[in-house]
């Protein structure tokens, strides 16, 4: 039967701490807690804003790019993706005052219904607002009377946002359609 070295506990243990503890004599770690006060954050708030987003597909100077095609024989477009660049104005009227873009991309996702994966960056331009942006992913049923997609985040004033925005559609001529977004943002 082996004979039981006492020594080697302790040994194993400082070994460990060695190498775990940086020249500092500190241990390391990638995260740690913060009081959210030290970045700068008071007292989060919830805002409502509404916005019509214009989907430009025809004429000249389209918002809303092709650059995936469907796959053949489908009935619901599915794998057509379109890259954005729409104007986000304060009324219906695409000629009404432009307060920001929604950039990014949306793809048809599902292989029997119109059902599109929204990914786009509501950047505002102006006012309070100017430079800050919000993140909306999500599931969009576009012939749904109101649909609703989650806010996964933001910039500038909406660090650390969380919310969601419910769209429902305006006008829908030939391809390009306008739709009336209201967002509800949780933040700081």
């Amino acid at each position: 039967m082996a004979k039981f070295i006492p020594i080697l506990p302790p040994l194993f243990l400082l070994i460990s701490l060695l190498i775990t503890l940086p020249a500092t004599g500190k241990p390391t770690s990638f995260i740690k807690s913060l009081n959210p006060k030290t970045l700068g954050l008071k007292q989060e708030k919830l805002t409502h804003f509404r916005v019509y987003w214009h989907d430009i597909i025809s004429g000249k100077n389209p918002t809303a790019v092709q650059i995936t095609p469907p796959v053949k024989n489908s009935t619901s477009n599915f794998g057509l993706i379109n890259m954005i660049d729409d104007p986000l104005t304060v009324g219906p009227e695409l000629g009404s005052k432009l307060v920001g873009r929604a950039q990014g991309f949306y793809g048809f996702a599902a292989q029997d219904e119109f059902g599109l994966l929204m990914a786009m960056n509501f950047k505002f331009d102006v006012g309070k607002y100017n430079g800050s942006t919000i993140t909306v992913m999500g599931r969009n049923k576009i012939f749904s009377a109101v649909r609703e997609m989650p806010v996964i985040g933001g910039s500038g004033l909406f660090r650390f946002a969380r919310g969601y925005v419910q769209a429902k559609t305006h006008d829908m001529r030939s391809k390009d359609a306008t739709v009336e977004y209201n967002c509800y943002v949780l933040h700081y």
